[in-house]
């Protein structure tokens, strides 16, 4: 390169628009014997890539060293834009004293353009520090000149800096006009890294504007753009970390933090980087439950926040410790001291998470009974549910029905869960995954059990059905929203079954698959991303409750009647299972009433339920009859906890439960009561209700499927195909994904015999084997209409993962929303071979004019009466209304 000043001057706006070339023409530079002046531009290039995406040991030497470089050469500008740079890095090195008095030294060196640089570079430390308000100061005082000198590429950074402050003080429209003005401005230039940040920048806004699948989608572009860049990202990790945390996924964002924290330690980076996600880990862990590792991350985030001066940040992480703590059981008179004082400062820094501290500071405050403090700090916190986003004014309604609890207004209290609950499902309904709007139901889960306790201690039986169905299976109540076509999940989609199919193959060759099984991860999590990002239809409806709380509009659903549900149940009962402080509440629905029993402990039904599909398991393989006496034993007990004194009153007709989604594996025809009954499970009673009024698509067109693998080879499936006049038949080659996919759309009926997977840790991969590999969830949530009946003949397709506070996913449960009306399943291992008599003889009721529920009574009663048989029965599940 020519050592013309213009030429050298050049790479520092390069060092952000191609930073690997910027960094080898820096260092060829020094290697030409350079003027001091060019030497200092050089090393404050090589400063400012080691700054941000290497050592910062390194950094500060060669910014000193350019600093130094730049006085001998006499040029003030020159060392007053260096002390600029050398600031920022002290700042994030965590040298803050240093880092200031370096900006108060440029300011008083620079001029005119140059110091409005500098004062730029000291508004973005100040908001690294927390300190929004002298951010906003020096920023407001740089754009004005900036714009002056033509300047575009330091005039958009500024605006996006502004945008960036003005979201942490929570001005969310004033940020959206200036990321707006900046992204204009960086469609002019060609640098990449800045219009990475832009994209990035959009998704923080996005996401505090309440919008999580754009902030979502916005970041993972940044990550691409920020990948080709080479370039570390985690300042993105932060954000990311916290959109996931708003939708649920704390598990993901708190591995998502550690990793990026172990990466930072490895380079020798940033301090302050290190802290924020220490912090991001800190909150991450408490929203998944482990109180103990957020202590120990929100302790050392403290630390190095009071050591690098940054109050603002100190304070957020002081919020994450203590309320760790309180997680773990230390309410005392001290906390409540710390929670009321740390809330003052928040307010004082105008920070967001000021009601949360209050809120917290009120809670603890409940639990130790003081009344008078509880309700100042409550009241206080109430005042964010008007405004804000919606996590925001979900905790103010948290905290107006805390207090309104305390006072004993169970009015209040049931007003104000309303309202919250209101306020998430309208953000749920933004989400247009299945699986974000299931795991969103966790953050009202004290609003819900507030709800559900007044109305045990105050409503009666019926009120208590109306908040148990407000609060179960939301997340089923609508379809998944999708766009009509993806290429690229679509791509995603048929390579993963590529893939997927190949590692299965070589498995049962006994070939490698280590790199097989890698791709399938990359791809999944590609899969599950773009699926992430859509975004879901505007709410509809109004309050979901009206007049008394016995009625109102399910965002996307049906509004939920009691007396409609005692009109359609006829003859028969629906059973629905509250859990109210670890206990099982029966709420008995028929012969026009509702009717509450009480049930056993949840935790001792789950360990009933456990041993039970042990059980079962054994009794999958011959020689294991001498258990029978044991599962049998252990369906009474279950009985008595799930049911207690309501199995004596559940009349003659069919039974319909509605079990909480932890009660999800209890094979319910095991229990005596219902071993001979018509019966089905629901998610939801609004759900059942919903799909007693599912019509049968026309033409009742019969899609049988038989998949690769099977021990019995689907015996089942010619004896079943005679049944029908002309089903449609598909087996060996013509069993592919897109053509079983083809044929199930608006299908009336479909029996599938494959082999089932179920993915406990990604439930939405759970899947069905084909001809070219795996039929996962997600291929089922792009069919227009599911079948409106579906046999399941494989074993653990009915299985579930409990998500959220009530919510299930599965394979199931992604057919309900979609237009299925009625599917059987199994959520045991079943034995291959006592499965064909009880398929045949299922679908011989079926195609005799009998519901699902009716057909699978009569075939457990047609099988014959050995253990392996009565096991097989007993594992099927009829799920629906049809």
């Amino acid at each position: 390169m020519t050592a013309g000043n213009d030429s050298v001057l050049e790479l520092l706006p390069m060092v952000f628009a191609a930073p690997g070339d910027a960094l080898s023409r820096a260092e060829g530079v020094l290697d030409t014997d350079p003027t001091p002046l060019h030497a200092s531009v050089a090393h404050q290039v090589i400063g400012i890539w080691q700054r941000d995406w290497g050592d910062m040991r390194l950094a500060l030497d060669h910014l000193r060293r350019a600093r130094d470089l730049a006085a001998r050469a006499d040029s003030a500008e020159r060392e007053a834009d260096v002390l600029g740079t050398l600031g920022v890095a002290l700042v994030h090195a965590g040298r803050t004293r240093q880092g200031l008095q370096a900006f108060e030294r440029g300011v008083e060196r620079g001029s005119g353009h140059t110091r409005a640089r500098v004062l730029f570079r000291r508004a973005y430390s100040q908001w690294v520090l927390g300190h929004h308000r002298e951010a906003l100061e020096d920023v407001r005082r740089a754009i004005p000149v900036l714009r002056q000198a033509d300047d575009v590429i330091w005039t958009a950074r500024a605006l996006t800096l502004r945008a960036t402050v003005h979201l942490a003080l929570g001005a969310v429209e004033r940020a959206e006009a200036d990321f707006t003005a900046a992204e204009t401005l960086w469609d002019t230039t060609g640098q990449e890294h800045d219009k990475a940040d832009a994209v990035e920048s959009r998704g923080l806004a996005a996401f505090r504007s309440g919008d999580v699948p754009a902030a979502l989608r916005l970041l993972d572009e940044a990550e691409e753009r920020y990948a080709k860049l080479g370039t570390p990202t985690f300042m993105l990790t932060v954000r990311r970390c916290e959109v996931l945390m708003a939708a649920g996924l704390a598990p993901e964002a708190l591995a998502e933090a550690d990793a990026a924290i172990g990466v930072l330690d490895g380079i020798g980076g940033q301090s302050t980087r290190k802290a924020e996600l220490l912090l991001a880990a800190a909150k991450a862990a408490r929203l998944a439950g482990d109180p103990g590792t957020a202590i120990a991350r929100a302790a050392v985030a403290e630390r190095l926040f009071a050591g690098q001066q940054r109050t603002w940040w100190e304070a957020h992480a002081r919020l994450v410790l203590i309320e760790a703590r309180v997680a773990t059981g230390r309410a005392s008179g001290r906390l409540v001291a710390d929670a009321a004082r740390l809330a003052e400062r928040l307010a004082a820094f105008q920070a967001p998470a000021a009601p949360e501290a209050w809120l917290l500071a009120g809670r603890i405050a409940l639990d130790l009974d003081w009344g008078t403090d509880a309700e100042r700090y409550l009241r206080i916190a109430a005042r964010s549910r008007r405004s804000g986003p919606p996590l925001a004014r979900m905790t103010g309604w948290a905290a107006q029905a805390l207090w309104a609890r305390a006072t004993g207004s169970g009015r209040g209290v049931l007003e104000a869960c309303r309202r919250g609950l209101d306020v998430l499902d309208a953000h749920r309904m933004t989400l247009g995954a299945t699986e974000l709007r299931a795991r969103a139901a966790a953050q009202g889960a004290e609003l819900a059990s507030l709800a559900q306790e007044v109305s045990l201690e105050r409503g009666g039986p019926r009120r208590l059905l109306a908040w148990s169905e407000r609060w179960r299976a939301t997340a089923l109540s609508t379809p998944p929203t999708r766009p009509p076509t993806d290429p690229a999940l679509l791509s995603g989609l048929t390579a993963f079954r590529v893939i997927a199919a190949r590692a299965e193959a070589a498995r049962m060759e006994g070939r490698p698959v280590l790199a097989l099984e890698r791709e399938q991860r990359r791809l999944e999590q590609e899969i599950r991303s773009r699926t992430l990002h859509i975004r879901g239809g505007a709410a509809r409806g109004g309050d979901r409750f009206a007049g008394d709380g016995f009625g109102g509009d399910r965002f996307g659903g049906d509004r939920f009647d009691a007396g409609r549900l005692l009109e359609r149940l006829g003859e028969g009962r629906l059973v629905e299972l509250a859990v109210l402080g670890g206990r099982v509440q029966v709420l008995l629905c028929g012969d026009g009433r509702v009717r509450r029993f009480a049930g056993g402990l949840l935790a001792e039904a789950e360990r009933e339920a456990e041993h039970v599909q042990a059980g079962l398991r054994r009794l999958a393989h011959p020689g294991a009859e001498g258990r029978l006496p044991v599962v049998e034993a252990a369906g009474r007990r279950l009985e008595e906890l799930l049911l207690g004194e309501a199995a004596g009153h559940l009349g003659s007709g069919p039974v319909v439960v509605v079990p909480p989604a932890r009660l999800h594996r209890v094979p319910w025809a095991l229990l005596p009561s219902l071993r001979e009954r018509v019966l089905s499970v629901s998610p939801s009673a609004s759900g059942w209700l919903r799909a007693r009024d599912t019509e049968p698509p026309p033409g009742g067109r019969q899609v049988l499927v038989r998949g690769p693998g099977l021990a019995t080879g689907g015996a089942e499936v010619p004896e079943v195909a005679g049944r029908y006049g002309r089903p449609v038949v598909l087996e060996q080659e013509d069993a592919h994904v897109p053509r079983v996919l083809a044929e199930l759309d608006g299908a009336a009926l479909a029996h599938i015999a494959a082999h089932g997977a179920f993915r406990a840790d990604s439930p939405m991969f759970s899947s069905l084997r084909m001809a070219d590999g795996p039929l996962i969830v997600h291929d089922f949530e792009r069919l227009a209409r599911s079948p409106y009946r579906i046999i399941l003949s494989s074993c653990d397709t009915a299985r579930l993962a409990s998500v959220g506070a009530d919510e299930l996913l599965g394979l199931v449960t992604a057919l309900l929303p979609l237009g299925t009306a009625g599917v059987v399943a199994s959520s045991a291992p079943v034995n291959d071979a006592a499965v064909v008599p009880l398929m045949l003889a299922l679908h011989k009721g079926v195609s005799a004019g009998l519901s699902l529920a009716e057909a699978l009574r009569d075939a457990r009663a047609a099988l014959p009466g050995d253990a392996v048989h009565q096991a097989t029965g007993w594992a099927f599940t009829a799920f629906g209304a049809a």
